[in-house]
């Protein structure tokens, strides 16, 4: 290992353990497959209820939690289940809607609901009303076959004649929920996967059977209107939702407002949600304009993403916290471990190393708008309020960057304490790609823990 991260590595080595609690399982959606309303919207980049519980359990009783990714919103309704006063920040439209659908599934009827299925089953949803319909994106064009389009037209143009708000929004997220079903395309990491069916050139994929729209939206109906009956209703406080970059939004909200900060950022993978959530976002009435300004309003974590430091600065400015932008600069600037790895990944980049030279500016700048957050969230920390940020390392063309302690240093410069950084009994591997050259070596995957002084 090369110096200064060796002795980044060294200096918390008594800190990094691992927690024998802390399965695949538990830090990814998997546990939420089974549980009523978590279960309606997959939202795989997510972690489950389970380990939201676990990190409040020493919280002060109805406290403060706050989520600034809020992806689908399982941090706000498990801490609202609990009682605490949930405040989630999140900028992709897609997790918004599915918060907003959740909330609203909280206030519905039930034989409302019922009364308003039954009247779309009784609807052949062949008659696809005359106009766009579905607006594609480029990316998404071909996604569904003829029929599907036009049976999911008719359902959307039957639901907007829906006079309850609540259960029309409910209607529409069912659809919503089943697009990936309906369609011929998977999501998979990077992108989207296109099975050989849809007509593309080089499309050999075969992801088995695409569920007729019909079968589709009434099973997932059901599932919806069983969960109703099953589970209780939402009893604690209502969620405040903050739809934006939490670029934006953190530096707006009062100082020392929290008790806990439960989230998972999107990891320095290259994962681009724009395009694997791209049929979810076309639903929603993203055009392609939209979706390249959001590509990169979001926090940097793909080759796309360019730099908006003066944009930063100035959202800092006029929030008045010009020092949050300053200090944040500074960290960044005086982390010697993370310079290290820019100038290596600088020097794979020149020799034709990497597989994209676009990863240099990515990890630079992912790191840079970290340390934006690091430094706001410290400030909206209450006395003795406690961060549980889960992230994985990552590796570029043999290069460790091990982005847990490169974040608890930015939280030690913003005087908050690192008690701990727990990681998974295992981690995982590097891609195929780099074992074929530089062997296989486990990537940390870990929860990191910070804490403001009480």
């Amino acid at each position: 290992m090369i110096a200064a991260r060796a002795v980044l590595e060294a200096r918390y080595r008594d800190r990094v353990r691992a927690d024998p609690a802390l399965t695949r399982r538990l830090v990814s959606f998997q546990a939420n497959k089974s549980l009523p309303f978590y279960r309606l919207f997959k939202y795989k980049e997510g972690f489950s209820a389970g380990l939201v519980r676990r990190f409040l359990q020493d919280a002060p009783p109805g406290g403060t939690v706050l989520d600034p990714f809020a992806g689908a919103g399982t941090t706000l309704f498990a801490a609202q289940a609990a009682g605490f006063h949930a405040t989630g920040i999140e900028v992709l439209p897609v997790g918004a809607f599915a918060i907003k659908a959740r909330s609203a599934l909280g206030r519905v009827d039930p034989d409302d609901l019922a009364a308003a299925v039954a009247r779309l089953r009784a609807d052949p949803l062949t008659d696809a009303p005359a106009g766009p319909g579905f607006r594609h994106l480029p990316i998404t064009r071909g996604a569904f076959s003829p029929a599907t389009e036009a049976a999911l037209n008719a359902y959307l143009a039957a639901v907007a004649a829906e006079p309850d708000d609540d259960i029309a929004t409910v209607l529409r997220f069912a659809a919503f929920a089943v697009l990936e079903e309906i369609s011929y395309t998977r999501k998979d990491g990077q992108f989207l996967r296109w099975d050989r069916r849809s007509g593309r050139a080089r499309a050999t994929f075969d992801k088995g059977p695409v569920l007729s729209f019909s079968d589709a939206v009434f099973g997932h109906l059901g599932r919806i209107q069983r969960d109703l009956v099953a589970a209780p209703r939402p009893a604690g406080p209502p969620i405040d939702l903050r739809e934006g970059s939490c670029l934006a939004v953190l530096p707006t909200l009062p100082a020392a407002s929290f008790d806990r900060v439960i989230t998972s950022p999107p990891y320095c993978n290259r994962y681009d949600y724009t395009r694997t959530y791209a049929l979810e976002l076309a639903f929603l009435g993203v055009d392609a304009e939209g979706l390249k300004a959001l590509r990169q309003t979001m926090l940097a974590c793909t080759v796309e993403n360019q730099a908006k430091r003066a944009a930063i600065r100035d959202l800092c400015a006029a929030a008045g916290q010009p020092a949050l932008f300053d200090r944040a600069d500074r960290a960044f600037q005086d982390c010697e471990a993370l310079q290290e790895v820019l100038a290596a990944l600088e020097g794979a980049r020149c020799r034709g190393d990497l597989n994209n030279p676009g990863v240099c500016r990515m990890v630079a700048e992912y790191c840079f708008e970290h340390a934006v957050v690091v430094f706001a969230l410290a400030r909206l920390l209450k006395p003795g309020g406690r961060v549980y940020y889960v992230n994985d390392n990552v590796r570029y063309a043999g290069e460790l960057i091990p982005v847990d302690l490169i974040l608890a240093e930015f939280a030690e410069a913003a005087g908050l304490e690192v008690p701990a950084i727990l990681t998974l009994p295992h981690g995982k591997g590097n891609s195929s790609q780099q074992m074929g050259r530089h062997g296989r070596e486990e990537v940390r995957k870990c929860v990191s823990v910070w804490e403001a002084a009480a």
